[in-house]
């Protein structure tokens, strides 16, 4: 099936006791055994079932089918938010003492995740100096578990080379994990250019309302974990959290998305509710619509943007003038998706003067609504991060990131318009907090 009918119809028939065609939300915490053998078996691995909604709920396994469906995957788990999503695809894979190495362009929470959260841990996050594949392999030793990267960084407006990053990751031994959450699998397909696991916030794009928080993992059952037995052995040696199984041996091509859902989410529970599912489901089911104006519209706006005398500069990956055209034009078919960041004249002050004029466009830390929404990163999502974690990531302190909506296209143009000329007009302000870190800075 195409990603249209996958949208719609992909992990669910029609109910076979109500003939409900919409999915029934199965608000239900546990389920009955037929009787104590049976629920032996559930407990042993020896047949499939429900047991209880924090290792699955049927709503939630429709909506698992579909997202791997859509991006060509074997299994997928999901999970509460795409940050529980982020850190069980790595927590699944580390131990103290081992290490991932990473893209230097990442999203706010997730570069909080690695540096303060993982480290503590014991677990060693290393950022590439670039996101260049060379750099990257530089940093892998015998110890590293897995290269992680964004396909689209957030809000950096890059676009990762993920062939090139698959081989380096397949040439040392370890997996590929990349943050589809941007492009999304209408746009992009990781796993198509060598991915091995793929994760999204489906609170964004695939939901698309900005009503439902959501995360998704996504395993292509292509890793050949056996291969690397000493390295992988939670996967390829008895796992004492849960009846001794051996995942390869129990589950093979859905051994690494089996031990997310029985170790990572049933011991520390980021469980996604019934409700929650079937709400993502009603999401998904417009995702490609979706996606086509949103990327109409984004390339219309970039296109405004770019010419506007208040504008310094503009990055989106259609343009071709942008560094990652090239790369956009391998991965996305040349287009840009609806996501674009730009800067004004004036530096962080007229970045703020401009957030706070707009009138349409909402200013939320979301993105992938329906509505346009915009952040401005140094003083709300990056705003955390230090100087130099900032600059790594690729946030300037003008930067305004923009996640085009689906809305009549001239109304969006006209309240650019008149925030560009808010900004333009508004004398010079004390800013607030970052402002004096950002001068000491020499920004």
């Amino acid at each position: 099936m195409r990603d249209e009918t996958i949208s719609i119809h992909a992990g669910y028939d029609t109910d076979p006791t109500t003939k409900s065609v919409a999915v029934p939300i199965y608000q239900t915490v546990a389920y009955e055994f037929d009787s104590a053998d049976h629920g032996a078996a559930l407990f042993n691995l020896e047949v499939p079932g429900n047991i209880y909604s924090r290792l699955g709920n049927p709503t939630t396994a429709v909506l698992e089918h579909r997202v791997a469906a859509l991006e060509l995957g074997r299994d997928a788990l999901c999970v509460g938010s795409g940050m529980a999503a982020i850190h069980y695809a790595i927590a699944n894979l580390v131990e103290a003492g081992t290490n991932i190495v990473t893209l230097p362009q990442l999203y706010g929470a997730t570069v909080t995740l690695f540096e303060h959260v993982f480290r503590k841990q014991g677990v060693d996050v290393r950022f590439a100096a670039s996101d260049n594949s060379a750099d990257v392999e530089k940093l892998i030793d015998e110890n590293t578990r897995a290269v992680y990267c964004e396909s689209i960084g957030n809000p950096a407006g890059n676009i990762a080379d993920i062939e090139a990053l698959a081989e380096v990751a397949h040439r040392n031994g370890v997996p590929l994990i990349v943050d589809n959450t941007i492009a999304t699998p209408i746009l992009l397909k990781p796993i198509r250019y060598g991915a091995d696991i793929v994760v999204h916030s489906l609170t964004k794009f695939i939901g698309g309302h900005g009503t439902t928080m959501g995360g998704a993992i996504v395993d292509s059952g292509k890793f050949p974990w056996t291969e690397h037995r000493k390295r992988f052995a939670m996967l390829t040696a008895p796992e004492p959290a849960y009846h001794g199984v051996v995942y390869t041996e129990q589950y093979g091509d859905s051994a690494y998305i089996a031990r997310c859902r029985t170790v990572c989410q049933r011991n520390t529970g980021s469980v996604l509710s019934p409700l929650s599912a079937f709400l993502l489901l009603q999401g998904i089911e417009t995702l490609p619509l979706r996606m086509e104006r949103h990327v109409k519209n984004a390339t219309r706006v970039a296109g405004y943007l770019s010419t506007h005398p208040r504008v310094e500069w503009c990055q989106y990956l259609a343009d071709v003038n942008d560094p990652c055209h090239a790369l956009a034009k391998k991965y996305l078919g040349g287009q840009g998706g609806s996501f674009l960041t730009f800067g004004l004249k004036g530096g962080f002050e007229a970045g703020r003067q401009f957030y706070d004029a707009l009138k349409l466009i909402k200013r939320l830390v979301n993105i992938g609504d329906a509505k346009s929404v915009a952040c401005h990163p140094a003083s709300t999502t990056h705003r955390q991060l230090t100087l130099a974690e900032m600059e790594r990531a690729g946030v300037k302190p003008e930067m305004i990131r923009l996640s085009v909506g689906i809305e009549h296209m001239d109304d969006l143009i006209e309240d650019l318009s008149q925030a560009l000329e808010a900004a333009d007009s508004c004398p010079a302000k004390i800013a607030p907090v970052m402002q004096p870190r950002l001068v000491a800075a020499g920004f």
